[in-house]
């Protein structure tokens, strides 16, 4: 198995957990050195050249929470589609994206990014509730997988009462019955309609331009360093930056003081987050910017 050094805790711990029951390994691979100057074809070649005989399943984060770079999901996925051309179906490389931070903020089908699962949490950028998420694949892929916990689907209860095999795995079965939140559940519908109703363009743009202006105005600041590239191609909506001299959970907390809502990233090296929001406006990114600025001085 081969993932990033740049993944969340989720997607490692995740991969060393799949890796423990399957008896494989698992390598991390840098797509860049400094996050100001991740490149496109650069994230690609890196994780290209990484992929040996032996790998069966990459995983990689669409835009990542530590940095805010966003990965070429769709260059990286052809790549992988050329490794697998010259392989048995059953040698194939399964490609794997966390896109918590990228599901809702691109004008994207996630369909047309040509991986083979996606998964992301819907309680992020769709406004959905807490506990809430989707995992997307194409038929094909689901026929790999194995379930592990019952799901409470009637072609499977059928299945059991007539003592037939079901046949292969469909992707409703890895939805485990029993007890959940279903009130969260039947909720995130509305929040699909929401965004539907606005337009996935509209709002694309939107962030776009609020997070663009939120990074030009930190690199403006002296004493803030930006981390996250200016270039769109290769960044979203997440912002992270450093102001010298001072830890992120300070410059969150005194943030707080002024009643802008930042966040420290939960990594080895923790930044400073900022993200404009839908629910955000120009103004309060201009404040947030200021406050950043006094804050720095």
């Amino acid at each position: 198995m081969l993932t990033t050094t740049h993944d969340h805790y989720a997607q490692h711990e995740a991969i060393r957990l799949a890796a423990l029951r399957a008896g494989a390994a698992v390598r991390k691979v840098g797509l860049y050195d400094d996050s100001r100057a991740a490149t496109a074809a650069d994230m690609v070649e890196r994780l290209a050249r990484a992929i040996r005989p032996a790998t069966r399943a990459v995983g990689i984060t669409w835009v990542h929470s530590s940095t805010g770079v966003k990965t070429p999901v769709r260059a990286i996925a052809d790549r992988v589609g050329q490794v697998n051309r010259g392989r048995a179906e059953a040698d194939r490389v399964l490609l794997v994206v966390d896109g918590a931070h990228g599901f809702g903020v691109e004008d994207v089908d996630v369909a047309s990014l040509g991986c083979d699962f996606f998964c992301a949490g819907t309680h992020k950028w769709m406004l959905g509730p807490r506990g809430t998420g989707i995992v997307w694949g194409p038929s094909s892929a689901w026929q790999r997988l194995r379930p592990s916990v019952p799901a409470f689907e009637l072609g499977l209860f059928t299945a059991w009462l007539e003592g037939r095999d079901p046949g292969p795995t469909r992707a409703e079965w890895m939805s485990p019955g029993g007890f959940q939140a279903y009130e969260h559940v039947w909720a995130l519908p509305a929040a699909f309609e929401l965004h539907a109703r606005i337009g996935r363009a509209r709002i694309a743009g939107r962030l776009r331009q609020l997070n663009s202006r939120l990074k030009a105005g930190l690199a403006g600041v002296r004493g803030v360093t930006v981390r996250t590239p200016l270039d769109p191609e290769v960044s979203a909506a997440l912002v992270c930056f450093e102001v010298e001299g001072m830890k992120a959970e300070d410059v969150v907390r005194r943030l707080h003081e002024r009643r802008i809502v930042a966040s420290a990233a939960p990594y080895a090296v923790p930044y400073t987050r900022l993200a404009g929001s839908l629910v955000n406006t120009p103004g309060e990114v201009e404040a947030a910017i200021e406050a950043v600025a006094t804050i720095a001085r």
